[in-house]
């Protein structure tokens, strides 16, 4: 196959092309930029962009591919001026094929590549559009540091090169993009990981309080048969009630499960989130909260702000189900190189409501100690010395690049 390939951008060819092209590209980029902070999602911002390639390339139509998850094929996301049959057979091709196979198995330097002899792209598809309507093609890669993620398609009717201005800025346009995709990519592991990690939080919880309440509920109601089967009367009403304080127990446990999830953050941030959280605590509950954040820039990554919300959210819950409290004072605090989260209330103490193995504030103050550890930081909870509850949260502040890799 007969194929010819751009050299990368060199000084001298980009200065002798600046004239010609510079104005445009910039204009082009700019709206690349722009483009890749909006709502768009990346095959919108593709295909939006294909069109643009095609008319800069003098091209006749125009398709963009993306790299399969499993590395071996390109998938068809978005077609301008392509017969629709040749759409239908072009869906998905073989990474190794044709123009597009030499482009994603050539080194980044080479930006630009095409093809006159279409026979590959003729076989492969078995339609006539290659080598009459269609008389090159032309492969623009996307890359980033050197790895390939799509690849732009330009079909042109006539057998010529692409100007050297134009490949420049499709170099620049193929970095570009090629960014995005990658960044794209990050985005949807971090979601995944994230909603793993709330779905194994989830079912902790459950397993911790519900499940064994259920469990205990089971084991009574067995005692239970057993007292009916014996005509025991005392302990048939003994197991009966104790099985009915389990399921109030579960019932409870349920419905706050439920409210807890139900209480999304505010997509604003932490702060926004935890004002909202009080206001309505303190609307719901008559209790006098105090929020105060004393940081001069609390820079957290998405699943530290998860994880204080729901520490704080618990809190709060003790305190309002066992403190007798009247007044709370929520505070975050930057000691050392160290976050601080407070949670204080004016109520009876812990040494009056020390909780039992098997009860709901058991239950909160182990899922706060593990949603701690989540993000390498402990709780500690005292007694205040007249009266109350201090319930502290401490834990590392991250540094930039670690933040990068949340």
């Amino acid at each position: 196959m007969k194929q010819t390939v751009s050299p990368p951008p060199s000084a001298a060819n980009l200065k002798k092309a600046q004239g010609t092209y510079k104005i445009p590209a910039l204009r082009i980029l700019s709206e690349i930029s722009s483009s890749l902070s909006s709502d768009s999602t990346l095959e919108e911002l593709l295909r939006r962009f294909l069109g643009t390639l095609t008319k800069l390339a003098g091209a006749d139509a125009g398709a963009v591919r993306v790299l399969t998850t499993d590395g071996k094929r390109l998938r068809l996301v978005g077609a301008v001026g392509l017969p629709p049959d040749v759409i239908d057979r072009e869906r998905y091709i073989d990474l190794e094929c044709g123009v597009c196979g030499k482009a994603a198995q050539a080194s980044q330097a080479q930006s630009v590549h095409y093809s006159q002899d279409l026979k590959i792209c003729t076989e492969r598809s078995s339609l006539h559009y290659f080598g009459n309507q269609c008389k090159r093609v032309v492969a623009v890669p996307l890359r980033y540091k050197g790895k390939l993620l799509g690849v732009y398609n330009l079909f042109l009717a006539h057998d010529q090169a692409v100007p050297e201005e134009v490949a420049l800025l499709f170099h620049s346009i193929s970095e570009h993009l090629g960014m995005a995709l990658e960044n794209a990519r990050l985005t949807r592991e971090n979601i995944r990981i994230t909603l793993m990690n709330e779905r194994q939080m989830l079912a902790n919880e459950i397993h911790d309080s519900m499940a064994q309440t259920l469990a205990y509920m089971k084991m009574r109601m067995s005692l239970l048969r057993d007292a009916m089967h014996n005509g025991n009367e005392s302990k048939t009403e003994k197991y009966l009630e104790e099985a009915n304080q389990a399921l109030n127990s579960a019932y409870t446990e349920l419905r706050s499960l439920i409210t807890n999830f139900r209480n999304r953050m505010d997509p604003r941030g932490l702060l926004p989130a935890l004002q909202e959280m009080v206001d309505s605590c303190q609307e719901r509950t008559h209790i006098d909260i105090d929020f105060q954040n004393h940081t001069p820039d609390l820079n957290l990554t998405p699943d530290q702000e998860v994880q204080v919300f729901h520490i704080i959210q618990e809190a709060l819950s003790n305190i309002v189900k066992h403190a007798s409290a009247r007044h709370v004072q929520v505070s975050i605090a930057l000691q050392g190189d160290c976050y601080a989260v407070t949670v204080e209330d004016d109520g009876i103490g812990l040494a009056d409501r020390v909780p039992s193995p098997d009860s709901d504030m058991h239950f909160g103050l182990y899922i706060m100690r593990e949603r701690a550890q989540r993000i390498s930081g402990s709780i500690m909870i005292d007694n205040l010395e007249n009266n109350g509850t201090r319930v502290k949260l401490t834990f590392p502040v991250m540094s930039a690049a670690a933040r990068e890799t949340r």
